[in-house]
């Protein structure tokens, strides 16, 4: 705990506002995950159900699926509305993605930005005269810290936008085969 405290009480401004920022980064990134997760998931096991129903029952649309609003009143089903439904629901699938794959890449770079001002401020300090390496090392290694920790923010958010995006896709997948289902049925039967 000492070594954190020397640490803020050493570092200038910008970094501690750097630090602060990758911090914010990595929360929102595990709180956009773990939402995630848990929606996407229940909402995945419900298309799969639908699929399954579809596939193991004589061909109907399944009375809690909001594919059922998409008859018209002659009971056709019109693929074009299907296909304007897949849309939406893959929009809502994968909202919050896009500030997942934000802070993957701009987190190093908010570290790096940390780490050369923290040089610059050092490299000010240690103008004139003789610098060994013994007092250049730690100051080099103090600002390094902020570029650790960008990487370090930017690691989970790059992984966790893949799995989410993965579980979207798979989710799109299932609604593709109702689709497909429903129309096979719909042509079989007319």
């Amino acid at each position: 705990m000492d070594t954190f405290l020397v640490f803020v009480a050493q570092s200038t401004s910008i970094t501690l506002v750097v630090l602060g920022w990758l911090s914010l980064y990595f929360l929102i990134t595990l709180w956009i995950y773990i939402y995630k997760t848990f929606t996407l998931g229940d909402w995945l096991s419900r298309e799969k159900h639908n699929v399954d129903f579809l596939t193991t029952s004589p061909i109907s649309i399944p009375k809690n699926a909001i594919l059922s609003t998409l008859l018209n009143s002659h009971n056709v089903i019109d693929a074009d509305l299907l296909q304007v439904w897949k849309t939406r629901a893959m929009q809502k699938a994968t909202q919050g993605l896009v500030f997942l794959s934000i802070i993957s890449s701009t987190a190093p770079f908010i570290g790096l930005f940390g780490t050369v001002v923290e040089i610059l401020e050092a490299f000010s300090h240690l103008g004139g005269g003789n610098v060994s390496f013994d007092i250049i090392a730690p100051v080099i290694s103090k600002a390094l810290v902020a570029t650790a920790c960008g990487i370090l923010a930017a690691i989970p958010a790059y992984s966790f936008y893949l799995l989410l995006k993965r579980k979207a896709y798979n989710i799109g997948i299932c609604i593709q085969m109702q689709i497909n289902l429903m129309l096979s049925s719909q042509r079989n039967s007319l």
